[in-house]
């Protein structure tokens, strides 16, 4: 007997919705001693880039623009907050963690690493390059 087919198992990227609902409520269920992080990096996020698309998916939340696609991923750990620029290799500098591909992130362990100059650069720099589609 012929084994059955796998199923597709390729990620489909999240369904995007202009309401950001959906990351407030992520965003409080994160690690407390993380939602400062969270919440500074969100805010951060929304106020440098205007137009954005918003989705939760695999407990991660997704910021995205309509003709880049998803362009920055945060997932809170139970130490770190990894924001994930599908973009990154491309920036100037590009952040420091990941070596394949065009997705390139970084650790956010404190308040003052969610604030820091890089992070404003990487986070505008992640509104003019095309991202996960």
């Amino acid at each position: 007997m012929a084994k059955a087919p796998k199923p597709n198992t390729a990620r489909k990227p999240p369904v995007p919705s202009d309401s950001h609902v959906a990351i407030a409520e992520w965003s409080r269920r994160v690690m407390p001693d993380l939602h400062p992080i969270v919440k500074r990096l969100d805010e951060l996020v929304c106020e440098t880039i205007p137009g954005l698309h918003y989705a939760v998916k695999w407990k991660r939340a997704y910021y995205g623009l309509p003709r880049l696609g998803w362009i920055i991923e945060m997932v809170a750990y139970d130490v770190s907050v990894n924001v994930v620029f599908f973009g990154g290799a491309a920036f100037n500098p590009p952040p420091p963690l990941g070596t394949t591909g065009r997705t390139r992130y970084v650790k956010v362990r404190t308040l003052d690493e969610a604030q820091g100059p890089e992070m404003r650069k990487w986070i505008a720099q992640a509104a003019h390059v095309p991202g996960w589609k």
